[in-house]
């Protein structure tokens, strides 16, 4: 069974993480939620990385504000992907973390969604996993037929409302 992990840098980001969760349960996908900072907890993201094939895991999505180093490290001890998703914050609305999470190093890799994007961060770790899950691609295709429906009834509706007026 595929299975998602989410890793945030402080239980204060539970709220932007939560979406991801929804969106990856909403198609029966395992995901596994946990609090590892890169800076506070260096040695357990370091474990988290380096075990997290071997522990059944395919994609991960890392959310992290301000220096936003939780997917760099997370990255640098996996070969998995990995999915920053940046965090809003005070001091500069989440631009700092989107250029800390999106200007990693050459050779480490994070992919990088919006600032407060979880649906969007389960949405791509779907994706990722839908080129070896068949099953999870044709629930995509279906997930965005639905949202393609839901805009043309939208515009159907504004339409008879302009009409009328």
């Amino acid at each position: 069974m595929p299975q998602i992990a989410i890793v945030m840098g402080s239980k204060s980001d539970l709220n932007v993480v939560k979406p991801a969760v929804d969106v990856i349960k909403s198609f029966g996908v395992s995901v596994e939620v946990r609090v590892i900072s890169a800076h506070r907890t260096p040695e357990e993201a370091h474990g988290f990385s380096v075990n997290a094939q071997k522990n059944g895991i395919d994609v991960i999505i890392c959310a992290a504000g301000k220096a936003a180093h939780l997917g760099g490290v997370i990255a640098a001890g996996t070969t998995l992907p990995v999915i920053g998703l940046p965090v809003k914050t005070d001091m500069m609305g989440g631009l700092d973390s989107l250029l800390s999470i999106v200007q990693m190093p050459s050779g480490i890799p994070v992919a990088t969604v919006g600032v407060n994007a979880g649906e969007n961060a389960g949405l791509l770790a779907l994706q990722i996993l839908g080129i070896k899950y068949p099953e999870i691609a044709e629930k995509l295709k279906e997930y965005k037929k639905n949202m393609k429906d839901k805009i043309n009834a939208d515009d159907a509706d504004v339409r008879r409302e302009i009409a009328q007026s």
